[in-house]
């Protein structure tokens, strides 16, 4: 994914998305304008565990369901 530098570990990672209100309609709605992943910090001090990295939603949904399908074909190779 852009923004990721490397090669992360296989885990489960934290996701942030932050939305804003939609004006002008007649019930709440809101729009995705930015979503983030916590990995691990590159340098880990004390004070720096992790680090919030903006990604793409839409490759975020592509790398997940390319892990699904990788997890049914092991499922499927036992």
């Amino acid at each position: 994914m852009r923004g990721v530098d490397e090669i992360q570990p296989p885990g489960d990672y934290a996701i942030d998305e932050d939305e804003e209100l939609i004006d002008g309609l007649s019930w709440l709605a809101y729009r995705r304008v930015a979503t983030f992943i916590y990995l691990p910090a590159v340098f880990s001090t004390d004070r720096l565990r992790s680090q919030l990295v903006a990604i793409d939603h839409s490759e975020l949904e592509t790398a997940m369901r390319q892990d699904e399908d990788q997890a049914q074909e092991q499922e499927v190779q036992r």
